[in-house]
């Protein structure tokens, strides 16, 4: 059986924040489970919004801004699972993390390169003290729109802390994540077992869409 792999997506702009201490935990966690493990920072300058040009449905996926979010599409095929984590602004995922997000899984949606279809998914955010609980369901809603399995942990997948030294000091968030990288593990080889044995996603059916002004 080929090797397992999940990519674990930095969306702060802080390349060695809490965010990033949070995925560290997550990586431990999924390495010790033998599962491989890659990381993308999405960096600090500025991401461009999806301006619903319908280009991506014309070209296989690819974005009409040829930026880190194509440069991640293509490297994200070769996994079998993700990990999107973002600190907290204003109560929601970070400006870049939007950005990024809304452009890759709707360039996928449009007509892209299968990237996330039946991959496990998971959310972790971090905050200095509030606005984790709806930045968590803001990233959980992308999951539900291709087809993902959302992986769980024991708590809501969060971490708090101005820096990643005070990061480690939140015992149940470091907890969280380990737990979540376990149960990623688990869900994958879970997944790898039952393809083998023969047991295959099922066949999709022809999109339909409903406007409901006419």
């Amino acid at each position: 059986m080929s090797e397992l792999k999940v990519m674990l997506v930095n969306c702060s702009p802080h390349e060695r924040g809490t965010t990033n201490r949070a995925l560290d935990e997550v990586a431990r966690a999924l390495t010790d489970d033998g599962i491989g493990v890659g990381r993308f920072w999405v960096g600090a300058k500025p991401i461009a919004g999806c301006i619903g040009c319908g280009y991506c449905a014309k070209h296989e996926g690819e974005c009409t801004f040829h930026d880190v979010v194509n440069e991640f599409n293509h490297e994200a095929a070769d996994y079998d699972g993700f990990v999107f984590g973002t600190s907290v602004h204003y109560a929601a995922g970070t400006g870049a993390a939007t950005s990024f997000m809304d452009r890759s899984f709707y360039s996928q949606a449009k007509g892209g390169l299968d990237i996330y279809p039946f991959k496990p998914g998971a959310a972790v955010v971090a905050a200095r003290r509030g606005g984790c609980s709806s930045t968590f369901d803001q990233l959980n809603k992308y999951f539900t729109v291709l087809q993902m399995p959302i992986i769980s942990s024991v708590y809501w997948n969060m971490v708090y802390g101005t820096n990643a030294e005070e990061a480690e000091q939140d015992a149940e968030g470091m907890r969280t994540m380990r737990t979540l990288g376990h149960n990623m593990a688990y869900h994958l080889k879970c997944k790898q077992a039952g393809e083998a044995a023969g047991i295959l996603p099922p066949a999709p059916e022809p999109p339909a869409r409903t406007n409901f002004i006419r």
